[in-house]
């Protein structure tokens, strides 16, 4: 497929290069170094782990005409040094969740790997654009998820156009997935189950990983904004898998004479099961094709200056467990906090705050999350894909600019969960999940 789609991009633009009065080639380096320093401790008897990683993307961004861009880029990945991310917790019996990942997650072993990460071809006029071939993306459901060595990617085609009045409409086919802490580009069935699979229906290990069959991705998104106010919907198909439908609604109201904007946000969304859920053999099965899940959430903001707070709340519930692959991107519901997702559960109740704050003649920013996520029971695995216990979330954090290095960036996040309601625990329970202190220290630099 993805080679009509080159010669179409390839064959289109000529078309219209007779038409420029002046054809300009433009040529800049694309690069981006990231340090990456991970550990996780527990205040058990669990494995304590560690890791120091680096990646480093080379290449190049073409411009031709105004109207034609060229993308490429190959990063490589390497194991400064770390604890022994292959060996299992001797408590729990389980591996290594989150250093791992800074990694190849299809090859534990390999210490330096690289690959072709950008590939793709843009043609784009005043109201309309085309892109086809390997590059990011940031949709509701599939979305960078930029929070290891390098995003999550796509191999696939995208179309946009507005109109006069600023409707946006844009659409996604997407033929493969570059997770996250891997090397290699994947069918869409291949991608999901790289990441830790959890329970099935009946308590035991899902083995749909290597089992799902889907063959692609399809996502329609419209956009629009008017003055203070912001409308966004999107339609995700995942072939043979599932099908779910997002709408978000923003208000902003702002008072000139204080400086205080206002915002209340709300979002919806319905999630059903479709095929045979990735196999016809419920053993093998992601998705039940009979789940019919639904989810709501909302957000009320406060900014000023160098302030910005705002406190959230989902809940869901229906049929089933909604299901999003972990492998393709965060949660698009207000209460995400980075280190931990809420997809995989039959209902949920999450409330969850953040106040931020830039200093004054500064590029200094400092943070703090917290979050109460309410699960169901650990012992009904069929509403508890992951058996994770009901928790308490807090994320301390900062980001730093120097003014004297345009594009440098430093960031530390210090995370801590804790189970709630006083549950008794397993190990399998609490390693990887609760009782943790989790630190992540990042250095970012690009020149694009």
């Amino acid at each position: 497929m993805m080679k009509y789609v080159f010669g179409l991009f390839i064959f289109t633009p000529f078309l219209t290069f007779a038409q420029q009065p002046e054809k300009k080639l433009e040529v800049s380096p694309d690069v981006h170094f990231r340090m990456f320093w991970m550990s996780t401790s527990y205040s058990n008897d669990f494995k304590d782990d560690y890791a120091l990683g680096t990646s480093l993307n080379l290449g190049a961004n073409i411009a031709y005409a105004g109207n034609l861009q060229f993308r490429i880029g190959y990063r490589i990945f390497g194991n400064i040094w770390s604890s022994d991310l292959t060996a299992l917790d001797p408590v729990s019996q389980n591996g290594n969740r989150y250093e791992v990942g800074l990694f190849d997650l299809l090859n534990q072993e390999d210490r330096f790997f690289g690959k072709l990460e950008n590939l793709s071809l843009t043609y784009s006029k005043t109201n309309w654009g085309l892109s086809a071939g390997r590059m990011g993306i940031h949709t509701d459901w599939i979305n960078a998820q930029d929070g290891r060595l390098s995003p999550t990617g796509i191999e696939g085609a995208n179309v946009w156009f507005s109109t006069h009045d600023k409707w946006k409409f844009s659409a996604w086919g997407i033929g493969k997935m570059s997770v996250r802490g891997t090397s290699e580009w994947l069918s869409v069935g291949e991608s999901i189950g790289v990441f830790p699979v959890g329970r099935d229906l009946n308590g035991h290990g899902s083995q749909y990983a290597g089992n799902t069959n889907s063959d692609w991705i399809g996502i329609a998104e419209v956009e629009k904004d008017w003055e203070g106010l912001s409308l966004h919907v999107s339609n995700t198909l995942v072939q043979n898998i599932s099908n779910t439908l997002w709408a978000k609604a923003e208000k902003k109201w702002k008072n000139e004479q204080s400086g205080i904007t206002w915002l209340w946000g709300v979002q919806a969304g319905f999630q059903s099961g479709l095929g045979d859920g990735g196999n016809e053999d419920p053993i093998f099965q992601f998705k039940n094709p009979e789940d019919r899940n639904w989810a709501v959430s909302t957000r009320f903001g406060y900014q000023r200056t160098a302030w910005n707070l705002n406190l959230n709340y989902t809940k869901t519930g229906g049929k089933g467990i909604w299901l999003s692959p972990r492998e393709w991107g965060k949660d698009a519901w207000y209460t995400f906090i980075p280190r931990e997702r809420n997809e995989g559960f039959s209902s949920l109740d999450a409330v969850t705050a953040l106040a931020e704050y830039t200093f004054p003649n500064s590029n200094l920013k400092a943070f703090a999350h917290v979050g109460f996520h309410w699960l169901p029971p650990l012992n009904a695995p069929s509403e508890n894909k992951y058996n994770m216990p009901a928790y308490r979330q807090i994320n301390l954090g900062m980001k730093y600019s120097p003014k004297a290095i345009s594009k440098l960036d430093f960031q530390l996040l210090v995370m801590n969960k804790e189970a709630i309601r006083n549950q008794p625990l397993k190990p399998g329970q609490e390693y990887n999940k609760v009782g943790l202190i989790h630190v992540n220290g990042i250095v970012n630099w690009r020149l694009n």
